[in-house]
C-alpha cells in the first residue's frame, strides 16, 4: 500500500493526460459538492421550519364549534351553538389520556380600530383571555414580570400580559410597565407581564407581539360572554398519540351539545401532531431525493473514472504483459490499478467535501440572524457521520471503478499482452 514505487507509477500514469484525469475527477467532485450542498440546504430548510415552531406543544390539537349539518335529536341542521365552561371539567373528567386543557376566548374590537388605550397613545391588538396552561402549550419569554396565574383566574382579576410590540407602542423607552394600567375596550387592566414569542410561525388569529393576554374568566365576565368558551387547546400525555385525546373529546363534545354521532363537519378541529408528522415525513423525503440525486451524480463520475481506468489499462496493456512476465501476481495487478483508481475517486471526492462544507459554512456565517416569521432558512449544516458516509462511499466507488478495468488486464495472458498492438 505504502510502496513508493507504486506510488510513483500512479502519479506518473495519471500525470500522462493531465487534462483527460482533471475532467475525469471533476465528475467526483462535482457529484460529492453537489450532494454536500443539497445536503446542508436542505438541513436549513429544515431547521428554518422547526425554528419557526419554537417550543410549541406539537402533540396538540385544538377544537372549536361549526354549524351543524344533520338533524337530531329534533333540533335543526344549521344550528349555531358554543362550547361551555362545563365541557372543561367534563373534558378533564372523562378523558384519562388528557394532559393540559387551555380553553381560550378572543375578545372583539381590533377589527373596527383601536381598541387599547394608554393617556394618548392607542393601538389595534389582538385580546385574548387564556388559563396558565396556555404558557405551557405555546411558551413564550416573559421579559417583564409574569403570565397568568390560577388566582388570577379564580378571582377574576383585571390583569394583562401584554406582547413586545405593545409595550413598544403604549409605553415609552425604557418605562417599567409593570403595575401601569391599559385601557381594554373601556375597561381598565393592570399590567404584570410582558412576553416575547418564541416563534411566529404557529399563529392563532395574528401577530403575537401585538397582542395582550388577560385571565379566560375576567374577559368573560368583563365582556358579556357568560359561560362561552370560543376553543379548546388540549394535549395528550407523553406516549399517547394526541389522535387518541381528539377522537374521546370530539365525541364526548358532541353527546354533551346534542350533535349527530356522523356530523363530521360540526367540531372543528386542527391536530398538529399529524400535521408535524406530515412535515417531518416531507423532509424526510426531501433528504431521500437529495441522496438519490447526489448518489447518482457521484455514480456519473465513478463511471468515468471506470471508462478512464479501461483506457489507461489498454494503453498499458504491455506493460502490464512484462509485469506479468517477470512474476507479478494477478493480486499485485488488480491492487495496482484499484489504488489508482482509489486515489484519483477518493482526492476528487474528498477536494469536493471540503469545498461543499466550505460553502455550507459561508453561507451560515453570512445568514441574517433569525426573526419570527421571516426565518425560513437557519443554520444549514452537514452531519459529521453523513461526512463520514460520504467518504466511505467514495472509497467503495473507487474500488467498484477498478475493479472492471483490473480484471480485464489480469485476463489477458502475458504473451498476448507482449503482442498487443
Amino acid at each position: 500500500m505504502f510502496d513508493r514505487d507504486r506510488w510513483q507509477e500512479i502519479w506518473s500514469s495519471l500525470a500522462k493526460n493531465k487534462l483527460r484525469t482533471t475532467l475525469t475527477a471533476f465528475g467526483v467532485f462535482w457529484g460529492i459538492f453537489m450532494l454536500v450542498i443539497m445536503l446542508g440546504s436542505g438541513s436549513g430548510l429544515q431547521n428554518g421550519v422547526m425554528h419557526g415552531m419554537g417550543d410549541f406543544a406539537t402533540n396538540s390539537v385544538f377544537m372549536w364549534t361549526r354549524p351543524t349539518t344533520i338533524p337530531y335529536k329534533g333540533l335543526p341542521r344549521n344550528r349555531r351553538y358554543f362550547f361551555k365552561n362545563d365541557d372543561i371539567k367534563a373534558l378533564k373528567e372523562n378523558i384519562e389520556e388528557l394532559e393540559l386543557i387551555s380553553p381560550r376566548l378572543e375578545g372583539g374590537g381590533r377589527r373596527s380600530g383601536n381598541n387599547v388605550v394608554r393617556n394618548d397613545k392607542s393601538g389595534a391588538f389582538s385580546v385574548y383571555g387564556d388559563y396558565p396552561e396556555w404558557n405551557q402549550i405555546d411558551p413564550a419569554n416573559i421579559t417583564k414580570g409574569r403570565f397568568i396565574n390560577n388566582i388570577d383566574i379564580e378571582q377574576r382579576r383585571k390583569v394583562a400580559v401584554i406582547g413586545k410590540r405593545v409595550y413598544e407602542i403604549l409605553f415609552e423607552k425604557d418605562e417599567d410597565p409593570l403595575g401601569k394600567y391599559i385601557r381594554v375596550n373601556g375597561i381598565y387592566f393592570q399590567v404584570v407581564g410582558v412576553f416575547a414569542p418564541k416563534n411566529q410561525n404557529m399563529n392563532f388569529g395574528g401577530d403575537k407581539e401585538q397582542s395582550i393576554h388577560m385571565p379566560f374568566t375576567t374577559l368573560q365576565s368583563s365582556f358579556n360572554y357568560g359561560d362561552i368558551v370560543g376553543w379548546f387547546a388540549l394535549t395528550s400525555k407523553p406516549g399517547i398519540p394526541v389522535s387518541v385525546v381528539e377522537e374521546k373529546a370530539i365525541k364526548l363534545l358532541k353527546e354533551r351539545h346534542k350533535v349527530a354521532p356522523d356530523d363530521n363537519r360540526a367540531v372543528g378541529f386542527f391536530n398538529l401532531d399529524k400535521e408535524f408528522r406530515q412535515m417531518s415525513g416531507l423532509f424526510a423525503g426531501i433528504s431521500g431525493l437529495i441522496w438519490i440525486v447526489g448518489t447518482g451524480t457521484l455514480l456519473a463520475g465513478v463511471i468515468g473514472i471506470s471508462n478512464i481506468m479501461l483506457v489507461i489499462v489498454k494503453e498499458r496493456t504491455k506493460e502490464i504483459g512484462i509485469m506479468r512476465a517477470l512474476g507479478a501476481t494477478p493480486a499485485k495487478v488488480i491492487g495496482q490499478i484499484v489504488t489508482e483508481s482509489v486515489f484519483l475517486t477518493t482526492l476528487a471526492g474528498y477536494t469536493g467535501l471540503v469545498l461543499g462544507v466550505a460553502v455550507i459554512e459561508l453561507i451560515n456565517r453570512n445568514l441574517p440572524p433569525p426573526s419570527g416569521s421571516n426565518t425560513m432558512f437557519l443554520n444549514p449544516t452537514i452531519d459529521f457521520n453523513v461526512a463520514i458516509t460520504a467518504l466511505a462511499i467514495l472509497v467503495i466507488s473507487g474500488i467498484v471503478a477498478g475493479l472492471i478495468p483490473a480484471k480485464k488486464a489480469v485476463s489477458m495472458k502475458p504473451i498476448d499482452a507482449l503482442r498487443y498492438e
